[in-house]
């Protein structure tokens, strides 16, 4: 994943008075799309990735998939046109396709772990953020999704299930929706706001 600024981003630098912290003024600055997460959090620290989080929630980001340089031919042949009814349906489609990474998973799931105030998910944070192998990221991010069903209210519970299908790779789908079907079968719980 490779984030970078959105214009918001770049007025917000300028005008030295937009609500941010010297933090993620320093983040903000070094996400030029070509510094990857790994790279960001060597840079400003472990809590960067929920920082990206923070700031493409609030516009100031965009994150992009990683993808290999292309090559000379690939750029030197002209694209084809599209039909004018064509331009919408790949534009609906396109999006989701590129936001489907493990990577923006497990940061989002981070995010939803730390907003919560709880030893339980504070755990789930620290094992989810040292998992390395993608079995123990999918068995982790698992657990933190059961959890979220006893910590949270069911309607919340179920909103994060279906914004982490949204993000997942598709070869990942299947065992997250077999796996939460609990979440979906939870008794409603008022929220309150």
């Amino acid at each position: 994943m490779l984030p970078r600024k959105t214009d918001q981003a770049r007025t917000a630098l300028q005008a030295h008075r937009a609500p941010l912290d010297m933090r993620q003024r320093r983040l903000l600055i070094l996400c030029d799309g070509q510094r990857d997460l790994a790279a960001l959090t060597t840079m400003i620290g472990a809590d960067a990735p929920a920082m990206v989080i923070q700031l493409v929630q609030a516009g100031y980001l965009v994150t992009t998939p990683e993808r290999p340089e292309p090559s000379a031919s690939a750029t030197l042949s002209p694209t084809p046109a599209t039909p004018a009814g064509a331009g919408s349906a790949l534009a609906s489609s396109a999006p989701n396709e590129r936001r489907r990474s493990m990577a923006a998973a497990r940061i989002y799931l981070l995010g939803i772990l730390e907003m919560q105030r709880h030893p339980q998910a504070a755990a789930l944070f620290r094992e989810l953020q040292q998992a390395r192998l993608e079995g123990d990221v999918v068995d982790t991010m698992q657990a933190a999704l059961d959890a979220l069903t006893q910590l949270t209210s069911a309607g919340y519970a179920e909103r994060v299930h279906d914004r982490l299908l949204e993000v997942l790779p598709r070869d990942h789908l299947d065992a997250f929706k077999k796996g939460t079907e609990g979440v979906k079968s939870l008794p409603a719980v008022p929220e309150t706001t």
